[in-house]
């Protein structure tokens, strides 16, 4: 459903060779203004794609502020509200968050191994939410009374949500705090559960392929 950004990714012959390059992380929608981005142009930013916003948000990447403007502004509030600060939260404040909770200190191509993970419990997470399973990588996204896998396709295989429990949370700190307090993450329509399916998260995407405002 989107496309993201997190700096240029390829060397001069345009193959891929480094997992990011600064600070920006933004999730985009895949059309706008009938702007065209190349795939793997040297020196420009590298497009990559996501599921979902869920997804997105577990990535460590934040909405884009031009192309998604009504979420941009949504989730910089959302924010601002759930940690009590009295000013705006400016999108240099937002990476700068993102930025400290996405990555341990590393290097290279291949950084899941430097992924923070943080616990929570499990009852104050909200619904757009990535956990880690404990039998090992498998992400679950929380919705309403239900865990659900990730697959490329969609998210499957609810479960229900068990309580009182600590869980491992990859979705970053400052995202799970937009989630708590009123952002409204898009999630991808092809679920099979049918709570979900009335939950009001569960955004489909339109006939004209635009996204939703929120």
């Amino acid at each position: 459903m989107f496309t993201g950004n997190r700096g240029c990714l390829v060397d001069d012959t345009g193959r891929v060779s480094r997992h990011h390059r600064g600070r920006l992380w933004i999730v985009c929608v895949t059309s706008f203004k009938d702007w065209r981005s190349p795939l793997n142009r040297p020196g420009r930013w590298t497009p990559i794609f996501f599921l979902d916003d869920a997804v997105a948000l577990a990535a460590g990447h934040r909405p884009c502020g031009l192309c998604r403007r009504d979420y941009y502004l949504s989730y910089r509030e959302a924010v601002r509200r759930g940690r009590g600060i009295a000013g705006p939260v400016l999108a240099t404040d937002l990476n700068r968050m993102l930025a400290a909770e996405r990555l341990a200190r590393g290097s290279g191509l291949a950084r899941a191994g430097d992924r923070k993970l943080w616990v929570g419990s499990i009852d104050d997470l909200a619904d757009g939410v990535v956990i880690v399973a404990d039998d090992g990588d498998r992400p679950l996204l929380v919705l309403g009374e239900n865990l659900m896998e990730f697959r490329f396709g969609g998210w499957v295989n609810p479960v229900p949500r068990p309580g009182g429990e600590k869980v491992r949370v990859l979705t970053p700190p400052t995202s799970a705090i937009a989630l708590a307090n009123g952002y409204r993450a898009v999630l991808h329509s092809n679920r099979i559960d049918e709570s979900a399916q009335r939950n009001p998260l569960a955004l489909t995407r339109p006939a004209d392929g635009s996204v939703p405002g929120s």
